[in-house]
């Protein structure tokens, strides 16, 4: 498994961490595949009854590569933002239809991807210093992927609030609206989290999975995969976005922001 994810057992879970501290959890390509490869595993482990998602260092996840975003505004190929959209898409899925139950245990900002590993996990925990958000509307982006996750936890009017601002909320807020379930303590987070893996592993292992597939039926999810990635990458392939990544990487205003063009 590559380096990038760290697996590790701790009955009667398994907790996946997200291992790029250097780059805030960022995530790559390699990020992407290694965290797909991680929960394959950990569906098939029969030691691993509940799945934790977590992160090293002082970020859970900061959302896309930024070295690999700014790659793609001289891509020359549409084919390859499709690509990277569906699979990041895709893992999403994966891991909201896991047949065992997750937990987001958020050691520090999870915000635009991160955020969105956030909502596909059943149960989210998290340290007070967290913040969370989709700040992607302002980069001429669309947060198309995480949008069915968010409005299951928070409901329209936050999620409209969140998408279409693009402002952070810290960890109180996010647990008001339902975003997470609980703010503990850095020292406390795990042993917190092990407590409710252990909790859910009293629940019989068909139960849990039949309990989480009605759960699915019921949530109305509109869109598939397929098409939450097109709908992603759609954006990314236009002029506004190349201009608002662009602003953002020279560290500018968007030609959109009040007052740039008079």
């Amino acid at each position: 498994m590559s380096d990038v994810v760290l697996y590790e057992p701790q009955s009667p879970a398994v907790v996946i961490r997200i291992h790029r501290p250097d780059k805030r959890g960022a995530l790559s390509r390699e990020l992407i595949t290694a965290l797909d490869d991680a929960f394959t595993k950990a569906f098939s482990d029969d030691s691993a009854r509940v799945i934790i998602l977590s992160g090293t260092g002082s970020s859970f996840c900061s959302g896309m590569d930024l070295d690999e975003l700014r790659a793609t505004l001289g891509a020359t190929s549409d084919e390859k933002i499709r690509d990277d959209a569906f699979r990041l898409s895709q893992l999403y899925d994966r891991i909201y239809r896991s047949p065992k139950p997750t937990i987001a245990a958020i050691n520090g900002h999870a915000v635009a991807g991160g955020a969105g590993l956030v909502t596909v996990c059943d149960l989210a925990i998290s340290v007070p210093s967290a913040r969370f958000g989709y700040p992607e509307v302002r980069r001429g982006l669309v947060a198309a992927m995480v949008m069915p996750h968010l409005l299951r936890h928070v409901g329209e009017r936050a999620a409209r609030w969140l998408l279409l601002t693009g402002d952070l909320i810290d960890a109180s807020e996010a647990k008001r609206c339902g975003l997470i379930n609980e703010i503990v303590e850095p020292e406390s987070l795990m042993s917190v989290t092990m407590s409710w893996a252990k909790s859910l592993a009293e629940g019989g292992p068909l139960a849990l999975s039949a309990t989480k597939q009605l759960l699915h039926q019921l949530s109305h999810q509109a869109m598939s995969v397929e098409e939450t990635a097109k709908a992603s990458a759609s954006p990314r392939l236009g002029d506004e976005c190349r201009q608002g990544l662009t602003a953002f990487f020279e560290k500018k205003p968007t030609p959109w922001s009040p007052g740039v063009n008079g």
